[in-house]
């Protein structure tokens, strides 16, 4: 049951933004049927806060139509979004394709809670890199160079960390394989790589990234491969994994391709939101498909038929489902 507190936040939230939507609370207001859908997100400065923002600006733009007010969120991220849809916190929210099924199973952080089988998804974004950046000084030219090195294994609880665990096993690699190993935040681990504090740095993310161009431009480094048998392994058999090429050029010192491995951005709600609202949000987003494409990079390639089945763990939810049989998507 959500607090007072945050009802009331959510509230005033909504207010707020049907004021700067030129709404009035008069009697044309009271008569219309509104709902109101707030997206989880992530940083303030992150693809997932972006890519929120964008899809409720879409939503928003049909309200006459459909009565949807669609307002985000900044939280912490995948996690915290599972979490808050399965309270009935938020309608929608942004997750890594791993924390997705997790969610979905109860395994990982999710086992106290057990399985989420109300978990629906959406759709998939981008796919979402597992990138590491050394020190051009440092000699690492794969992965596998990280062992002896002083390596940032990504903070407790974020997609980075979990990705570095993943791979880590699958090498049969610990801590103790490291010369040093710091748990930096995004934010933290450019000044450490520069500082000659660190190695080499990890993210899991879409590319082109901030994090990743700052890393790159502000001090003399590298992007280094991520692939092998073991990537190989992890891809079969687990089906949130896919392999991910980094195209080359769009960073400082890396004018080729880099192969690595990584998960897919995803959209998910749950079984409790109506259909009608679920079909509206898929249908604002697909129906201004090229638009939603141009107004960020890392969008360019998105493809509808590969966002309807890349790393969805959980069911289509019945509204994306009519939608997409509606339009020849799914038969």
């Amino acid at each position: 049951m959500q607090s007072i507190r945050s009802v009331m936040v959510r509230t005033l939230a909504a207010f707020y933004l049907a004021v700067l939507l030129g709404w009035t609370l008069g009697a044309t207001a009271a008569s219309e049927d509104r709902t109101f859908v707030t997206i989880g997100t992530g940083g303030f400065n992150g693809l997932y806060f972006r890519a929120g923002r964008r899809i409720c600006k879409l939503v928003n733009s049909a309200r006459a139509r459909t009565g949807l007010l669609c307002s985000v969120e900044s939280t912490a991220g995948s996690i915290y979004n599972l979490n808050t849809i399965r309270t009935g916190g938020f309608e929608i929210g942004l997750a890594q394709s791993d924390w997705q099924s997790h969610a979905y199973r109860g395994t990982g952080p999710f086992e106290k809670a057990g399985p989420s089988k109300e978990l629906r998804s959406l759709f998939s974004l981008y796919p979402e890199a597992f990138t590491v950046v050394a020190r051009a000084d440092a000699g690492i030219k794969h992965f596998r160079d990280l062992e002896g090195m002083r390596v940032n294994i990504g903070d407790r609880g974020s997609g980075h960390r979990a990705t570095m665990e993943a791979l880590m096993e699958a090498l049969a690699w610990d801590t103790d394989d490291f010369a040093l190993t710091l748990e930096l935040e995004s934010d933290e681990q450019t000044e450490a790589l520069c500082n000659n504090k660190i190695d080499a740095i990890i993210f899991t993310v879409g590319h082109p990234n901030k994090f990743v161009h700052d890393a790159t431009a502000e001090c003399d480094t590298t992007l280094v491969p991520v692939s092998g048998p073991a990537v190989d392994k992890l891809v079969a058999e687990i089906p949130y994994y896919r392999h991910i090429t980094i195209p080359g050029g769009i960073y400082r010192n890396t004018p080729v391709d880099i192969e690595t491995f990584g998960v897919d951005a995803t959209v998910v709600s749950s079984s409790a939101v109506a259909d009608k609202t679920v079909y509206n949000v898929v249908k604002a987003v697909f129906e201004n498909f090229d638009d939603f494409k141009q107004k960020r990079p890392v969008f360019a390639d998105l493809s509808k038929a590969q966002m309807i089945k890349n790393g969805l763990s959980a069911p289509l939810h019945d509204g994306a489902v009519r939608y997409y049989k509606e339009v020849g998507l799914l038969r």
